[in-house]
């Protein structure tokens, strides 16, 4: 990638890369990798999933006048 150094995509892409980078070279193996890959985006996914329930809750409750 070819970004703007300082730009958010270009410090986005370094915060990525050194850590994929520590990966490597602490020698993880690539299963280990993905399943950390797939555990942060499932505790993003259920973090969101838990603020949508909170927010739609009180959505209802503002609603109905309670």
């Amino acid at each position: 990638m070819d970004y703007k150094p300082y730009s958010p995509e270009w410090t986005r892409y370094r915060y990525l890369k050194e850590a994929l980078d520590t990966y490597l070279d602490d020698y993880v193996s690539n299963e280990v990798i993905i399943a950390d890959i797939l555990a942060v985006l499932s505790d993003r996914s259920e973090a969101a999933h838990q603020e949508f329930v909170k927010v739609n809750a009180l959505e209802s409750l503002l609603r109905r006048g309670k």
